[in-house]
């Protein structure tokens, strides 16, 4: 077993330069409430250090998603973690921690906090949202990264059918590949927060194809992230073969160290990315599309 994991790694360092388009994990954006004395009060911090703790130590156990809620009447706090289905049990727990981290660090006086990183949601509430679908959302595309017009359509086409099969899914996610012929290949992959309905996970997924439609369908990327329900199409596979719940890794410490030096190698893979191409795809030009405001907001 070592030595298929140091194979691994092997092929990490001799195909550095595919690295330059494989998927990392940024932070797209966060929303928090309006400042609030009584965030501050510490049995209300008391209680979200332990929702915190909780959605951290179990998300990753539960694949991928948790919910739940912490204290009582006006000090109580409900939170949710929903990490990408393609990503191993480990990468979500360290999304994870990286987003509890973001959402402290960036609104420390909130009782309600939202944080999309590009591989897990994480949100909180002193008020309970568990359930309710919630059609806010945001879209990010390349704005000069315009597609052939003969793909458009089969573009949006393919998308739509992921979603509907999507909400037939256990973890309401899936995955899926568009041959285009001479030009190239499509992916994409769709998935919903597990504590809305499936036909809810369904409505919010066409409405975000519907209400983004002429800003994203004609680009060969897009990213929308919203509140219950998300989207993603490359024209380069962006996504995990794996998806491992944190109860089926096998030798643990090993795997942890492993993956800590992949991740260094895909560190110093995007120094090389900057120094060859420039820029590396996660910086790519972006426009933030908020549905309730209707506005367009550089990001």
């Amino acid at each position: 077993m070592r030595t298929l994991h140091f194979f691994v790694i092997l092929v990490h360092l001799l195909t550095l330069s595919d690295l330059c388009y494989s998927d990392s994990n940024v932070q797209t954006t966060m929303q928090c409430s309006e400042a609030d004395d009584s965030a501050a009060d510490t049995t209300f911090q008391t209680s979200l250090g332990s929702l915190l703790d909780s959605l951290l130590a179990n998300g990753p156990l539960e694949k991928g998603f948790y919910k739940t809620k912490v204290g009582k009447k006006s000090n109580r706090v409900y939170g949710i973690v929903q990490c990408r289905g393609d990503i191993s049990a480990h990468a979500c727990a360290k999304c994870t921690k990286n987003s509890t981290i973001a959402a402290l660090d960036q609104c420390p006086k909130s009782k309600e906090v939202l944080v999309w990183f590009r591989w897990c949601f994480l949100r909180y509430s002193d008020h309970d949202f568990f359930g309710v679908m919630d059609k806010t959302s945001f879209a990010l595309s390349n704005d000069t990264d315009f597609d052939d017009s003969s793909v458009v359509s089969k573009g949006l086409d393919f998308m739509s059918g992921l979603t509907l099969t999507a909400q037939k899914q256990s973890l309401v996610f899936q995955i899926g590949v568009l041959d285009v012929g001479t030009s190239g290949k499509r992916y994409g992959m769709v998935q919903c927060n597990r504590d809305i309905s499936r036909t809810d996970c369904g409505k919010c997924l066409q409405a975000q194809l519907s209400d983004f439609r002429t800003t994203i369908g004609n680009k060969r990327g897009w990213e929308v992230y919203g509140s219950s329900c998300f989207m993603w199409y490359h024209d380069y596979e962006f996504y995990f073969n794996i998806s491992t719940t944190a109860s089926e890794e096998a030798e643990e410490d090993f795997n942890l160290r492993s993956s800590e030096v992949v991740e260094l190698v895909e560190r110093a893979a995007n120094v090389f990315c900057r120094g060859f191409w420039g820029l590396t795809r996660a910086e790519m030009t972006s426009t933030i599309l908020h549905l309730e405001a209707n506005a367009i907001v550089p990001y």
